[in-house]
């Protein structure tokens, strides 16, 4: 007599399981909407607030249009320094490498007679130079990147002192026996005044395409997804065979370049540089981008959050402007808005470590 034993044939396809994180991945992307969504309704409301206390001259087109200058250059900083937050660093140099980058792009133009196409190539070459610089003594010499762009900080300005011997420079009016050719002139000017309908700002279009590569890079590539990684979790990415140290070198770096990048924009539109023009955004571009989400951990930080932080900063110091409150109010306020930003990124981030 025998036995026989019946076995259920096994499916075709086993069910897939879903992806591990997926669910934590779903909340936080709710929460980085829920967060730009109040950021959108806080300009619009702050708006409506400095309309009616200006008594109806918030609103005008001509201050919208220099709401979205202001926003442009901060905005274009914060995407670069975006970039380095996420890989779990920071830049502490880039406010004084946007002075840099004007000063020795009117240096090498005005002073040493370079043509402007070979001027504006140099400046972004010793920018980015630089980024490799701050990224070598981060990740290879292995000082916190606080110390070392600090530094760095202090000896880019130092260097833009020496290079400018503290003046200021407009190649409309060139020192001494230097000419500026016209031509160049008329080129170089346009890149941040040609005429647009409506008076619509240059530096407005110059961030939209930025803004819309750092989005691509940072949500639909490899490359952004490995630099999240690389924030979130150092370890495992070594694990996973991430090059670490070449994505931190390429964050650094393009923060200089972004500097480098918006330095040019205003000096183009301005038509003169200051030394020191870049102390006053270093500040300004750290809450933009804070308040846009990003985590000073690392692993999080959105496109549309830093762009959004950013004209919030521009509406406040706007209409600060537009009532005459003084610049005193203007520092309290910004310094208030970015220590809040970080109470509320360390709350969140103490919660999810929790739940």
């Amino acid at each position: 007599m025998t036995s026989s034993t019946t076995t259920a044939p096994a499916p075709d396809h086993a069910p897939t399981p879903p992806p591990a994180g997926a669910g934590q991945r779903a909340r936080a992307g709710a929460a980085s909407a829920l967060r730009v969504g109040g950021l959108i309704l806080s300009v619009f409301a702050v708006g409506v607030v400095y309309e009616i206390l200006s008594g109806g001259s918030f609103f005008g087109l001509d201050n919208l249009l220099g709401i979205l200058r202001a926003t442009s250059t901060v905005a274009i900083l914060g995407l670069g320094f975006l970039l380095v937050l996420i890989v779990g660093e920071i830049d502490l140099s880039f406010g004084n490498l946007y002075g840099l980058s004007a000063s020795l792009m009117a240096v090498s133009w005005i002073l040493w007679d370079w043509p402007v196409w070979v001027a504006i190539p140099f400046t972004f070459l010793v920018a980015a130079g630089w980024g490799a610089f701050n990224a070598f003594f981060t990740t290879v010499a292995k000082i916190p990147s606080f110390i070392a762009t600090l530094g760095s900080s202090t000896l880019i300005l130092g260097f833009t002192l020496l290079i400018t011997n503290s003046n200021s420079y407009n190649p409309a009016y060139p020192p001494g026996p230097h000419v500026i050719d016209a031509g160049q002139l008329s080129a170089f000017t346009a890149i941040s005044n040609e005429p647009l309908p409506f008076n619509f700002p240059m530096q407005g279009v110059w961030l939209i395409a930025a803004a819309l590569i750092f989005w691509f890079l940072l949500s639909r590539s490899i490359f952004g997804f490995r630099l999240i990684a690389i924030g979130g979790n150092p370890a495992a990415a070594r694990l996973a065979r991430i090059p670490v140290r070449k994505y931190k070198f390429v964050a650094f770096i393009t923060c200089s370049v972004m500097a480098c990048f918006a330095a040019l924009l205003d000096f183009s539109f301005i038509g003169s540089t200051q030394p020191n023009a870049g102390q006053t955004l270093l500040f300004p571009t750290f809450a933009a981008v804070i308040i846009g989400g990003a985590s000073l951990s690392g692993g999080r930080g959105t496109v549309i959050g830093t762009v959004t932080g950013a004209l919030l900063l521009a509406v406040l110091v706007n209409g600060i402007a537009i009532l005459a409150a003084g610049p005193f109010v203007q520092q309290m306020v910004v310094g208030s808005v970015t220590i809040g930003a970080v109470v509320l990124d360390q709350l969140t981030q103490r919660r999810r470590a929790t739940s």
